[in-house]
């Protein structure tokens, strides 16, 4: 069946997009032409870390407006070693199940199938130790 991603240019089936800044040497998600922190155009694109640790979470278990994807779904902060944190789909939903700093590492999941038969695409991170 053929896939393509939510958004293109976010991820790869490795890992993250994001950008590095040249001026200040700090790196962002997602990838933007303009550093968002001092302003500079000397960004380049770069494969940000596929392993990070839990920060907060939180479980959806209502629908948001437009989504067409499955609930309950795990939602949360992961903060990779650059120094960012990454707002994304956890793919754990009890949230008893998740601690603060518990490792995680990067995923794609299916998000659902559009109308052309298509199965949409995310980025989300599990836990470290999940097959």
């Amino acid at each position: 069946m053929p896939q393509r991603p939510v958004q293109d240019g976010l991820f790869t089936d490795d890992h993250l997009i994001g950008s590095h800044c040249g001026a200040c040497s700090r790196h962002h998600f997602p990838a933007a032409a303009i550093c968002p922190y001092c302003g500079a155009s000397e960004v380049t694109r770069v494969a940000l870390s596929d392993t990070g640790t839990l920060w907060g979470w939180t479980a959806v278990t209502a629908p948001p407006p437009g989504y067409q994807g499955d609930v309950p779904f795990g939602f949360g902060v992961v903060e990779l070693p650059e120094g960012i944190r990454v707002i994304t789909r956890v793919e754990e939903a009890d949230p008893r199940q998740l601690s603060f700093g518990m490792p995680v590492r990067f995923a794609t999941a299916p998000l659902h199938t559009d109308e052309e038969g298509t199965t949409v695409v995310t980025y989300t991170f599990v836990p470290a130790g999940a097959a």
